[in-house]
């Protein structure tokens, strides 16, 4: 007797698709692995640990929400690995360890879990942890060592004791090239900022690196090329204008883009598929509003820098962007 034929039901999707949050997730920390070496080549270890323990903040307080903390359920699919690695790429050098660890603990607590975990936050995850880290201990988040070619010691405060005053073991501190340009209006040249060759935080090293990430991630298809195309436009045209018409007293496009994090903030950040808006035309004025408020903190801002702030603000923007920019329904007519 023939086997008789079965009839399966099941509900929608039919498709699927191989693009999971996993697999997504870890094609970006698959595109942040140069940058992370490119870190340690100019940093060192003390570099390695900023990021270990912002990771392992963001880990544990992930865990701590979960029904086993031993059974790594949440951790796996990658979320918590990427915000901990974006928030140490925005620290310095010679951080703190246990601040590095609060500060993953407050993105991942503040930044996700609060609005209801995954896929649910308003905010990019890693850049409230880094504002709390800059309201809360703003001398340390702005304490730059420079590159220096040691790449076994740890320097600066980073093996300080938490809530302890401890004295730099560096003894050497530097001026990022914002901070230049801000107060002493003297600008780096071009091709230090491309290779990382200047003080700052760990991920404003060699901008090279972060164009090749980008690119390999639009391929992917990981990321909307809209809104790293619209913010790079923007800041170039935007601050283009100030500098053609004094070259002496406002910086360079180039500069603009390859200084500060700039480039972390547009490729890894503000691309962040839960923060963004969902529509082409939303992805647009999203992105320009990025752009627009980089140039105007930093140059007259009394912050050299105004990435953070800027995506944060858009960041806030995008409910309301999502609600007015909408996609025609199709066979619509008016």
């Amino acid at each position: 007797m023939s086997e008789e034929k079965k009839l399966t039901v099941s509900t929608s999707p039919f498709l699927h698709d191989k693009a999971t949050t996993p697999w997504i997730m870890y094609q970006v920390v698959y595109s942040l692995i140069p940058i992370i070496g490119a870190a340690y080549y100019f940093f060192g270890l003390g570099a390695m640990a900023v990021i270990f323990f912002s990771v392992a903040g963001c880990f544990f307080i992930e865990q701590l929400f979960s029904k086993s903390f031993f059974s790594g359920d949440k951790i796996k699919d990658g979320s918590a690995l990427i915000t901990g690695l974006l928030l140490g790429l925005t620290l310095p050098p010679g951080f703190p360890l246990w601040m590095a660890f609060l500060g993953g603990i407050v993105a991942i607590g503040m930044g996700k879990l609060i609005w209801g975990g995954l896929g649910m936050n308003v905010f990019n995850p890693a850049l409230v942890g880094r504002a709390f880290l800059q309201a809360a201990f703003p001398t340390a988040i702005t304490t730059w060592s420079p590159p220096d070619g040691r790449y076994f010691s740890f320097r600066g405060t980073n093996i300080g004791y938490p809530f302890f005053q401890t004295e730099n073991v560096d003894g050497i501190t530097t001026a990022t090239p914002l901070s230049k340009m801000k107060f002493d209006h003297v600008f780096t040249n071009w091709q230090d900022l491309l290779f990382g060759n200047t003080g700052g935080s760990l991920g404003e090293t060699c901008g090279i690196l972060f164009l090749l990430a980008g690119i390999y991630l639009i391929a992917r298809k990981i990321i909307h090329w809209r809104i790293p195309v619209a913010i790079i436009l923007t800041v170039v045209i935007f601050s283009g204008i100030f500098w053609l018409i004094d070259p002496t007293k406002y910086p360079s496009p180039v500069f603009m883009l390859f200084s500060g994090g700039l480039m972390l903030g547009t490729i890894f950040m503000a691309t962040d598929l839960v923060t963004s808006p969902i529509t082409p035309k939303g992805a647009w004025i999203y992105a320009i509003g990025i752009g627009i408020f980089i140039v105007l903190i930093r140059l007259w801002g009394g912050l050299p820098e105004g990435v953070m702030y800027a995506i944060l603000l858009m960041n806030a923007a995008t409910p309301m962007i999502n609600i007015l920019v909408k996609v025609k329904p199709f066979g619509y007519k008016k």
